[in-house]
């Protein structure tokens, strides 16, 4: 019910996310029911028929990754504070987020099974004169089981991997140094050097607080005046803010903005500017040699194991799958590292605040948006090597080829879009900063298209290159 109400009171640009998930199960069951009607048919050997149920695998894998990206970014199950009291901790939330995943592709499923029976002519007859009934196995009956087996597939997959990616995790806590005392946690296990009051643990995301986190000042420090922060008054406590929030998007050049907020207008004039620690430099994912690893190696089976000749089935020729598929997942595992390279290399050549700011936010969302990017740049090229080596004609691709297609390249895509719209949520607060200390608004547009075309400047090309390299010893 609780998920049925958040569902309701959603925004409708969380709906229309929503509905990308039912239409990606709705393709998916599709495609599953086909390949079940095929094996009804009897117009193939058993090993065709399993063949091309494996081949499902690609759009069932990509309709869970979108499923994954949607919930990460639905603001409902966020948690926030008060929540908790209530009951709706973050196990609870998981709980309703993977619920809600669910009764998105258990819709998608109802809708591919309506679709499958009327292009059967099991409601209103049979459409189109009976053309392609193949796949269909009309007139003969469907065993329920094997049905809705095939149709629970998608929601209990992805309401799964909702919940497994959405569990919380709890920082453990710093062990005690040898010799020192160590205090028990109040309701938790393990030990920690710091003594915590009772009911520490139960406050929400008093767990999920890191080890670093700096402690509130205490009203004799306030009243002290020890630091600028305490003497500022009240126009300079905004900009101190704001020059924090700065600080965390570029760095070293927001820390100084944040200390000349922290000791502006307001303050004594001979206090000592707050000590602001540096800026903690972004670690370049470690995934990049990885990728670059085995894209290399998949491309070497590639042009080991292919044989002359074009056309065939992909199962005529193991070696160029195997190498094909471990070229995108080469592909896949270096976006990442290939963001986080592509950030540092705007910051290079004495960059001004438009390339600094674009770099550093590059770098600091360098998984988030970098891991989608780069299993869209792996299906471009899987694709497009696919297609140069089962279809040499244009006029040879089927119907089912073509949705299952178009449904990896369009969840996919929505993934990729996705995380973009997750990273805009994340950076709300620095860029309201930003607005704050006078940042035009043109400006960060500017930022934003220019990280934009930062990325299609690196990824465009090497997406071609990767794939007319795999698709080169496919078509000899």
């Amino acid at each position: 019910m609780l998920a049925l109400r958040l569902t309701r009171g959603a925004r409708p640009a969380v709906h229309l996310r929503r509905l990308l998930v039912t239409t990606a199960s709705a393709g998916t069951g599709f495609l599953l029911l086909c390949a079940l009607g095929h094996a009804l048919g009897g117009t193939a050997e058993p090993p065709a028929s399993a063949l091309r149920l494996a081949w499902c695998a690609a759009p069932l894998a990509a309709t869970v990754y979108l499923a994954i990206a949607v919930a990460r970014t639905d603001p409902a199950t966020r948690p926030r504070p008060g929540l908790s009291a209530v009951g709706l901790g973050p196990a609870r939330l998981m709980l309703v987020s993977a619920t809600t995943t669910a009764l998105a592709c258990t819709l998608g499923s109802m809708v591919a099974l309506l679709v499958f029976l009327h292009l059967r002519g099991d409601l209103t007859g049979l459409p189109f004169d009976g053309g392609g009934t193949d796949f269909l196995a009309a007139g003969q009956p469907l065993p329920v089981p094997a049905t809705l087996t095939l149709l629970a597939l998608v929601p209990l997959a992805a309401s799964a991997s909702v919940a497994t990616a959405l569990r919380p995790r709890e920082a453990r806590p710093p062990a005690p140094g040898p010799g020192a005392r160590g205090f028990g946690r109040f309701g938790a296990y393990a030990r920690t050097a710091e003594k915590e009051t009772f009911g520490a643990y139960a406050r929400f995301g008093k767990h999920l607080a890191s080890a670093g986190r700096t402690r509130r000042p205490s009203g004799a420090e306030q009243a002290g005046g020890g630091t600028a922060t305490a003497t500022a008054g009240t126009a300079g406590a905004p900009a101190g803010t704001a020059g924090t929030a700065v600080g965390t998007a570029v760095g070293t050049a927001g820390t100084v903005v944040g200390t000349a907020g922290a000791s502006g207008a307001g303050g004594d004039a001979g206090a000592t500017p707050a000590a602001v620690a540096p800026a903690t430099p972004l670690a370049a994912p470690s995934g990049l040699p990885w990728g670059i690893a085995v894209l290399a190696m998949g491309l070497a089976v590639e042009a080991l194991t292919s044989p002359s000749g074009t056309g065939g089935t992909p199962g005529d020729r193991p070696g160029a799958l195997v190498g094909l598929v471990l070229a995108a997942v080469g592909l896949a595992l270096a976006g990442p590292g290939l963001t986080h390279l592509c950030g540092r290399l705007l910051q290079v050549l004495r960059p001004g605040a438009l390339r600094l700011l674009a770099g550093r936010a590059l770098m600091a969302e360098a998984t988030r948006i970098g891991r989608p990017l780069g299993v869209v740049s792996a299906v471009t090229a899987a694709t497009y090597a696919m297609a140069a080596l089962r279809y040499p004609e244009a006029g040879a691709i089927g119907p089912l080829t073509v949705l299952g297609a178009s449904l990896v390249t369009g969840c996919t895509v929505a993934t990729l879009l996705t995380a973009a719209v997750e990273a805009r949520q994340d950076r709300a607060d620095t860029t309201a900063a930003l607005l704050l200390l006078g940042a035009p608004a043109a400006a960060l547009r500017q930022a934003a298209a220019l990280r934009a075309g930062a990325l299609l400047a690196l990824f465009g090309p090497l997406t071609v290159v990767v794939a007319q390299v795999s698709a080169l010893p496919l078509t000899r």
